[in-house]
């Protein structure tokens, strides 16, 4: 088999295993985050810490039913007060606030009558309140008149916020956007209307629509923040955006949720103060939101901003701070900086016990035992597991993640009879909660797929793998995690000789990943570097040679032209060109690769070595006769020695080129030849090997841009 072929191994980042998700946000997180209103009531911890006091949630704000979004943020209430330009604690929904918005219609008299009811209107503050005196409005309001339209916003908003029936959700929302849309003019009601429109599809897991009424709502924020309107726009744009980034990440376009994340934070720093308490929150947000995609680089400072602004008002033993911590350690495990994350889960540890929080308490000692792991500290990492077993229950999960991270101390130590029998034990109880928590099962059953496969289990791997990959299918938002266990599992099947049947799982995997990440993310690098060792091994050295260039042209973007893994990306093209006699082309790649290894110094002397014989026996083979020198072709082996595989992780990764590479390891393993092409293979020879070679150049580039535009 070609030795280019890669597999996806974890190093550090296994520690993803233990991160939980929050419930109803889209963004996966590997801490839990506690906003301040829930860290108050936990722990007692008073506000007269904060420079500005938070004020209480008012059932008729116009964001009321942002909060509703998810339970985990509540910034808006915040922002809400700093921005309101009337200096109401309640911006929308008063109707006295809407008459000086000129929502109103307003006349000069009204009835009594009109008045008491929309008085009792707006001091409604139950459900049922609420009912009796809107069905009081229309029976004393026109169809199309305005208040009608906002009271239908507010009971729509009330609505869900109470966690309603969507249905009935939706009929007041449609009805307030039918009226406020009479005037065939934009507003900010229209904003709203769209916004709840956007909220409710998403609660009904209709993304695509929700997304058509949020991206109808921005557009109309982004021409009234242009042309001036009297209501400021940016809370309600910030909710917006927030909701879109959720919306995307629930539909696996995580890539494209980052730039809202990132946008709904903009909003925030434009106008809170550097360190309010509630930036603080979204900065954490936004920085959990590049851990999802392993982007460690961009998510550190922004952690790093959330932890000042969190021990200036709360102080070193706060929650918040812990919070902080942790996801701190995860970056720093991300960057390959396992000291510095070891320190954090130190820290985090520390205030946790001091709140006795002996539950989240387990959690990080999970996380202290990857990291010991990810080090080499092996039997520490056991003694911390072992202190854990004693906190959990039997048949628990959280005693299913430390069989699982015992299996990958024992084996790292070589101790693959034991290891083995704690991934059997594992396995028997992820197994009970398919159905409770698939997410994290299936990313248990990819880890302990690695596992069998480093313990050359390769059947029982294969199993746990498309075990996996039927989990993740079910779920739309784990589809990056779907393609990197797709693309692990193509790696496997071609390592095992099941070539044909590797095909599809690659081809799934890059479609998948363009999908979450873009054309240009440099993990489909590594599966079009499969894909072209597959193709090769099936004797289609034209496929093989295009999904090589598509390889070679991605990582010289993400990780520069002199990175060991573009060079051997460069090798196999030498190689597949040279297999096809198109010696020209074949000749300037190796060059090339002689050139690269050159830079690299005394580390791969034996490659440089290996590269300049395989660059004079192609200058030799060039001069002989088209069917000898095919016949002659020398075997593929790596350039390295050594079978690069790419991390499980990684493949979900957002990280710039500089960082990649602490995503990788080495593995020993043996050079595979790959068999000699047939003489009778038709070769057309090259006029112009610099033509060619511009040629394919320009070919590969056209294919990239038009996955680009698709």
């Amino acid at each position: 088999m070609h030795s280019s072929m890669r597999g996806f191994r974890r190093t550090a980042l296994q520690g993803a295993a233990s991160c939980r998700r929050r419930k109803g946000t889209g963004v996966s997180s590997s801490v839990r985050s506690l906003d301040l209103e829930e860290y108050e009531r936990r722990h007692g911890q008073t506000k007269e810490k904060l420079n500005e006091k938070p004020p209480a949630k008012q059932s008729s704000s116009c964001l009321s039913s942002l909060s509703a979004l998810n339970p985990c943020r509540k910034p808006y209430m915040a922002m809400n007060k700093t921005l309101n330009p009337l200096n109401l604690e309640n911006p929308a929904m008063s109707m006295g606030c809407y008459r000086h918005l000129g929502v109103v219609a307003g006349k000069q008299s009204k009835s009594k009558i009109e008045d008491d009811i929309e008085n009792a209107f707006e001091r409604a503050s139950t459900i049922d309140e609420l009912k009796r005196a809107f069905k009081a409005m229309e029976s004393v309001l026109d169809d199309d008149d305005k208040r009608l339209g906002l009271a239908c916003l507010r009971m729509g908003q009330e609505f869900e916020s109470s966690g309603m029936d969507p249905e009935t959700v939706l009929s007041y929302a449609k009805r307030a956007l039918r009226i406020f849309e009479t005037d065939a003019k934009d507003s900010v009601m229209i904003a709203m209307a769209l916004h709840l429109m956007g909220t409710v599809h998403y609660t009904l897991k209709k993304f695509d629509e929700s997304l058509g009424y949020l991206n109808r709502a921005n557009r109309i924020l982004e021409k009234l923040e242009k042309t001036g309107t009297q209501f400021q726009t940016k809370p309600i744009a910030f909710a917006v955006q927030l909701l879109l980034g959720d919306a995307k990440t629930a539909m696996g376009r995580r890539e494209e949720a980052l730039i809202n994340y990132t946008r709904s934070l903009a909003l925030k720093e434009e106008v809170l103060e550097p360190d309010h308490p509630q930036l603080a929150v979204s900065c954490r947000q936004v920085a959990e939101a590049y851990v999802a995609v392993l982007n460690f680089k961009e998510a550190l400072p922004l952690c790093l901003k959330a932890l000042e602004i969190h021990k200036i008002h709360l102080g070193q033993n706060s929650v918040e701070v812990a919070a902080d911590r942790r996801l701190l350690a995860v970056i720093y495990s991300g960057l390959g900086d396992h000291k510095k994350a070891l320190e954090e889960n130190s820290a985090a540890k520390k205030v946790l016990k001091n709140w006795g929080m002996d539950s989240e308490l387990v959690y990080v000692e999970l996380d202290t035992a990857n990291v010991q792991i990810s080090l080499g500290n092996y039997d520490d990492a056991i003694t911390t597991l072992r202190g854990i077993v004693q906190h959990t229950e039997k048949e628990s999960e959280l005693r299913a993640m430390v069989y699982l991270y015992m299996a990958k101390a024992l084996c790292n130590l070589k101790k693959y009879v034991d290891s083995k029998k704690s991934c059997e034990l594992a396995t028997d109880l992820f197994k009970r909660y398919e159905t409770t928590n698939p997410a994290k099962v299936a990313e248990a059953y990819t880890e302990l797929a690695m596992l069998y496969e480093s313990m050359n289990e390769f059947a029982t791997g294969i199993k746990l793998y498309k075990t996996a990959l039927g989990i993740y299918e079910k779920s739309p938002q784990d589809q990056h995690a779907e393609a990197s266990t797709a693309g692990r599992l193509g790696w496997l099947l071609m390592l095992t000789g099941s070539v044909r049947e590797a095909i599809p799982y690659l081809e799934s995997a890059v479609e998948r990943l363009k999908e979450s990440f873009g054309p240009n993310h440099f993990g489909i690098a590594y599966i079009y570097n499969n894909l072209g060792a597959a193709y090769e091994e099936l004797e289609r050295p034209q496929a093989a040679a295009q999904m090589f260039a598509m390889a070679k042209e991605i990582m010289e973007t993400a990780l520069g032209p002199q990175h060991i893994d573009t060079v051997e990306t460069m090798q196999n093209l030498a190689n597949v060109h040279g297999s096809m006699g198109s010696f020209g082309i074949a000749i300037e790649f190796q060059r090339r690769v002689v050139e690269a290894l050159e830079n690299h110094g005394p580390t791969v002397k034996d490659e440089l070595k290996e590269a300049k014989r395989r660059l004079l026996d192609l200058q030799r083979r060039a001069k002989q006769p088209a069917g000898r020198a095919v016949k002659n072709a020398i075997p593929h082996h790596s350039i390295t020695g050594k079978l690069l595989t790419k991390t499980h992780a990684s493949q979900n990764a957002g990280e710039e080129g500089d960082t990649s590479h602490n995503a990788f390891e080495e593995i020993d393993a043996s050079p595979i030849a790959s068999e000699e092409l047939d003489a009778s293979v038709e070769i057309s020879e090259s006029q112009n090997a610099t033509e060619e070679l511009n040629a394919i150049q320009r070919a590969s580039e056209e294919i990239i841009v038009a996955d680009t535009k698709n």
